[in-house]
């Protein structure tokens, strides 16, 4: 390589291990060499294999360089640009993660429509063929069909994928009416602090499953003869542990109780499919899930996930950032109720369609057209609550819509212990925003965005709000290494150029 060139890639490595918070220490401990070698990497003074910028990429969960291609993506912005016209919203990236999961509780055909083309549904599928599920886009690309086999190869594996989205840990409820020992990689996906399995392990355990963890890997046991008595508990209303505790109930011979469970989104779109798988679920949509299980299912069954309201809370956000007016269709407005509620206060203009039901027949839709409005900072602290509460990942969205605001805002995220601080790379962009501790950022508004090159945070939603400021600063903007806006979102820079914005996406190695 040449010196040129690895004085690029090193920038990128210090940038990336800046961006997860690790010390040069930290990284060469992951390596498994010193210090002095991490720092003449990343000052360009060292000759680099492509094989350790793949296992740098791997510590740090960034994409440094990948085989195939020049380099990674990053994304040039043209800002100050108004948007126009209207805009879909794509189906559910956690909706689509579970039902991919959900896929393996199937011994027959299941299609999926509308699937989101996006990093981490690719990462599954990865998995998934790995271990010999056969999978394939139809319909021109647009949906996806999966067909597992009798019997899972789960020694062949593709662990580096695995430990790329953090979603593989749905796998533990299939997987343990199939298997009585198996395996799998740590959960990895946004650096969002140290996260837990044992809300999930809460329920699991119930069905007879133990986990020891040991070099990188889940080494799961199932003992057949143990089985829920009495209700099960969920110590934390978690998303991901609620549907573990579904999948889990959901090939269970009786009837299973799910107290504390999630109401999310996400969650009722897995009860309407398993429902099409012959599960029948009570409680949808409420804290308390009754799940009559199966033992055996082997339906053909075709159905199609809701649409993403976190994607939805994403187009709110870039049309009152950029002050457009922007019509946002197919909104699933049950799940942004509050969200609006609190735009509406703060003086958003806009205006709701009448409801119409989702291609599930299920959830309830609406088209939301946002005018530019005058905000004001809402009296009280914006913070996450359990649905029906504000989403935990709608969160980063207000700290640039609150930038964009008259007064001040305070942001509490107090869910994940790292995320709060990525918000604070808004101050980049001309933001105004303090860190008071991990969890709480102070905002002040109104803001002069301005024009930057920087990293992509290395956490979905504060990336996508980087990306936002970029689109409302006059100048050009550079946004570094966006693979990780790519595990979440389809196609978004094309999107939103469809509807006035100016992205470019490069790659420069």
């Amino acid at each position: 390589m040449t010196d040129d060139y690895l004085a690029r890639i090193g920038q990128l490595i210090r940038d990336a291990r800046q961006h997860r918070g690790w010390t040069q220490l930290q990284l060469a401990d992951a390596l498994g060499t010193s210090q002095s070698a991490v720092n003449r990497i990343e000052r360009g003074n060292q000759n680099i294999s492509l094989e350790m910028i793949a296992r740098i990429g791997e510590a740090l969960d960034s994409e440094i360089v990948s085989l195939g291609y020049a380099g990674p993506m990053h994304l040039r912005v043209v800002g100050g640009r108004r948007l126009s016209g209207s805009i879909d919203v794509k189906t559910s990236k956690n909706a689509c993660v579970a039902l991919l999961c959900a896929s393996l509780l199937n011994s027959g055909r299941t299609v999926l429509r509308r699937v989101a083309r996006i990093e981490e549904v690719f990462r599954i599928l990865e998995v998934l063929n790995s271990i010999g599920v056969r999978t394939r886009w139809i319909n021109g690309g647009a949906d996806l069909e999966i067909q597992p086999p009798a019997h899972l190869d789960l020694n062949g594996m593709d662990a580096d994928a695995a430990r790329r989205t953090r979603s593989i840990i749905m796998f533990l409820g299939p997987l343990l009416h199939r298997e009585t020992h198996f395996k799998l990689p740590y959960a990895g996906g946004c650096d969002l602090g140290t996260r837990t399995i044992e809300p999930h392990m809460t329920a699991l355990r119930r069905f007879g499953l133990e986990i020891t963890a040991t070099e990188g890997m889940y080494h799961a046991t199932v003992n057949r003869q143990i089985n829920p008595e009495r209700p099960i508990v969920l110590t934390e209303r978690g998303d991901t542990a609620t549907e573990n505790a579904v999948l889990a109930a959901a090939r269970h011979d009786g009837v299973t109780v799910i107290r504390n469970a999630s109401s999310n989104y996400m969650v009722q779109d897995l009860c309407f499919f398993l429902e099409e798988l012959g599960v029948r679920v009570e409680g949808v949509g409420t804290t308390t899930l009754t799940v009559h299980g199966v033992p055996d299912i082997d339906r053909d069954v075709d159905y199609s996930p809701s649409e993403d309201p976190v994607e939805a809370m994403s187009l709110i956000a870039a049309a009152v950032i950029t002050e457009s007016e922007l019509t946002i269709r197919r909104v699933p407005v049950e799940f942004l109720e509050v969200e609006l509620a609190v735009l509406e206060g703060m003086g958003l203009n806009h205006d709701l369609s009448a409801e119409y039901p989702a291609d599930n027949g299920r959830t309830r839709l609406a088209d939301l057209t946002v005018r530019p409005s005058k905000l004001e900072a809402p009296i009280d602290k914006i913070h996450p609550m359990p649905f029906p509460g504000l989403n935990i990942d709608n969160v980063p969205f207000f700290a640039a819509i609150a930038a964009s605001a008259h007064g001040s805002t305070l942001i509490h995220d107090w869910v994940y212990d790292n995320r709060a601080i990525y918000l604070t790379d808004l101050n980049r962009l001309g933001g105004r925003l303090q860190l008071l501790d991990p969890h709480r950022v102070l905002v002040e508004g109104t803001t002069r965005w301005r024009a930057a090159e920087m990293m992509c945070p290395p956490a979905l939603r504060p990336a996508v709000v980087v990306l936002l400021a970029m689109m409302a600063a006059e100048g050009t903007s550079v946004l570094r290494n966006v693979y990780v806006i790519n595990r979440g979102y389809e196609d978004l820079a094309e999107r939103l150029n469809s509807v006035g914005a100016q992205i470019e996406t490069f790659r420069d190695i």
